[in-house]
Formats: structure tokens, sequence, C-alpha cells
């Protein structure tokens, strides 16, 4: 049974949902609550905080650890795994070759070899500073890119203290276009199968598809107000990652790994 404080906290994200609904209809996109959240596994590490589906299997970057495991999309059994020199990152991806990290607090882009681990290439995070939520003292550090795609030699990179995406050149690291992220902390980002990304917004626990081209959101979906849950703790998004028509997403404080169906039409 929850205590009465926890119930308060479900009440307060459930009110968050006409509020949403509201702005969404002023910016002329459509918003829905996802129908359900299913837990997949338990991953490696102690705070998974980036994901990226490749045709291998499921790519995971623990935060607490700095280490990257490939693991199974059926029951997150361990393909392989390995350290990296990164600083608590928070997003991975794939280029065909070699994984991309987020490493967020050096504020650094690292490129690393998808075998072992070692590092290839750093470019500096674009749009690196302070975040724009909670109180200065729990984040008093610049902190640098979250979210991470690889797309037409193209790195996409999700910035919560900018609350930007980027476009960046891979080789030399120059912004070549950018536009506003849905809310104050975007995360993770996944391309949908009709081209457009998607990107997890922590705080208010949705998914935003938005046109590449322009940034203009297209569609919000919210999780369920109670769900997934802990401790009587409604959970949020971390890394996100696009799988076989469904979203995959971690959440850090838990260690685990959950999925829901993209919303159909």
């Amino acid at each position: 049974m929850l205590s009465r404080r926890d119930c308060l906290k479900l009440a307060a994200v459930a009110s968050a949902l006409p509020r949403a609904q509201m702005c969404a209809a002023r910016e002329s996109f459509p918003t829905t609550v996802a129908p359900r959240v299913d837990r997949a596994f338990r991953t490696p590490g102690a705070a998974p905080n980036g994901l990226q589906a490749t045709s291998e299997g499921l790519w995971i970057l623990d935060q607490a650890t700095n280490r990257v495991a490939l693991v199974r999309f059926s029951d997150g059994s361990v393909i392989r795994q390995f350290d990296t020199g990164t600083d608590r990152g928070s997003g991975i991806t794939f280029d065909g070759s070699a994984l991309w990290i987020a490493s967020t607090y050096n504020r650094l882009l690292v490129r690393v070899d998808a075998r072992d681990g070692h590092t290839l290439k750093t470019l500096p995070s674009p749009g690196a500073g302070l975040v724009k939520w909670g109180p200065r003292a729990a984040h008093p550090q610049p902190t640098g890119a979250h979210g991470l795609e690889w797309r037409h030699g193209e790195l996409w990179v999700a910035v919560p203290p900018a609350v930007q995406i980027y476009v960046v050149n891979p080789e030399d690291g120059r912004v070549l276009r950018s536009f506003a992220a849905p809310g104050v902390r975007p995360h993770g980002i996944g391309w949908d199968p009709d081209g457009s990304l998607w990107c997890a917004e922590s705080i208010y626990r949705s998914f935003f598809k938005m046109d590449p081209s322009s940034g203009r959101i297209l569609q919000q979906v919210m999780l369920p107000p109670t769900e997934p849950i802990a401790s009587g703790e409604v959970l949020q998004p971390h890394g996100m990652t696009i799988w076989n028509g469904e979203f995959w997403f971690s959440v850090a404080e838990t260690g685990e790994v959950y999925h829901l169906p993209l919303p159909r039409g």
C-alpha cells in the first residue's frame, strides 16, 4: 500500500495531464497517454543512462561505471561489455563501425571501438552549460550532451543545458544546424520508421515526435501516471531508443529497461 505522501506524489503527476493536453492544443499537436509499460529486464550496471538498438542487440551505457554492454533484447543477457574512458555519460549510438558516447560531465562526444571501448576520437559537446531544472546546489557544474543518434553520416545530439538538438559533423565537431528540444530536460532520442525523430523528456515523462527538418513537435506520448513505479515513486525515462515498433527506455535510478508500443498512424 502506498503512503499518503506517495499518493500525493502520484496525484501530482496525474494532474499534469490536463495541463499538458491544453499546451498541446495551443501548439497544435496531439497528446496521448500510453496504454501500458512493460518491464524488460535489469541491466548489467546500476545506472543505465543511454540506449541504442542495433540488429546485433541493445547497447547500454551505464553512467555509474562508464561501462558499455551489448545485451540481448529477449532477456538482457550480456553479449559483451567493456570499460570506456568517458565521464558519467548519458547517451550512446552506433555509426556502423564504432560507438559514440555522450561523455556528459567532461562535456565531450567520444567515439570508441565497439569491441573493447578504447577511444578513437573526441569532440567538444555543443551547448554545454548549466541545466535549467532543480536547485543550483544539486547541479553546480556544467554538463554536456545526453541522447545521441546517427543518421546519413551525421551525429544528432540532444543537449539539456541548451535545451537544443544539434546536428554535428562527426569529422570536426562543427554544428551543421540545430532546433529547440521539447521541455527542459531532453534525454534519449530515436528514429521513427517514418523518418521522424522522437525525443524523451525526463521531467514531462513523455516522448515527443518531431519533424527533423524543422524541429516542429508532431505528437506527444506520455507515460501512464503510475507506470512504471518503484517504492511508491513514479519513474522517469532516461536513455531511449526505438526497436521493432516500440520505445525502449532506461531508468537510471532502478537499473531497469522498459518498453512500450509506438503509437500507430
